[in-house]
């Protein structure tokens, strides 16, 4: 028999504990139920709209959302926030970004959840560096800083056979701490680029 959980009391102790995010193991430790209960429970409030399904495993309540930027560092793991999310974020780009765009060490990937797209692409072990801690909503999540951002972005743009960025705010970028960034990836040509749009 599947113990069952009231819906008010599953969700006022999950607030309680300020898990925004939450998967069936969290589930587990809160109420002291088994992995088929746990799986059984989710899959019939996520049926019944009670929950939403951000992706395989992990849920969240539609009234109690956390801040975008914690879902892009939860949804895949390693990785931080950068590219043209965080330009726009830290001001170097004019225009307003809607995808959040991530970079990780793992395999390239994009998500659609809770009506946004979630962008992740690959860079080298080396060079995934560079990120900073921010919070909103008092939720903690990893974001490139200025000069990492605009690497990481012209990098991929390379790779892409993009031009690299001419829009943007350089008087909130270091040369210098770009250039030293850049230099992680080992690619002649992005040193070039970086040394040529910072001049």
């Amino acid at each position: 028999m599947v113990k069952l959980v009231n819906q008010t009391i599953f969700a006022n102790k999950i607030k309680e504990k300020k898990l925004y995010i939450f998967s069936a193991n969290d589930i587990r430790a809160l109420f002291g139920v088994s992995a088929v209960a746990a799986s059984a429970l989710l899959h019939r409030y996520k049926k019944q709209g009670f929950i939403l399904q951000l992706k395989r495993g992990l849920y969240v309540f539609p009234d109690f959302l956390p801040p975008d930027a914690y879902v892009a560092n939860k949804l895949y793991t390693p990785s931080y926030i950068s590219l043209e999310f965080a330009l726009s974020y830290h001001g170097i780009i004019p225009e307003t970004v809607y995808e959040i765009t991530s970079v990780t060490t793992k395999a390239t990937r994009r998500f659609e959840t809770l009506g946004k797209f979630f962008s992740y692409r690959k860079i080298k072990k080396t060079a995934y560096t560079g990120y900073e801690i921010q919070k909103q909503q008092g939720l903690s999540f990893n974001i490139a800083n200025a000069e990492k951002a605009f690497v990481d972005a012209n990098y991929l743009r390379l790779k892409n056979k993009q031009k690299p960025i001419s829009r943007f705010n350089k008087e909130k970028i270091n040369p210098e701490k770009a250039l030293r960034y850049a230099k992680l990836f080992d690619n002649a040509k992005l040193i070039g680029i970086i040394k040529s749009t910072l001049r």
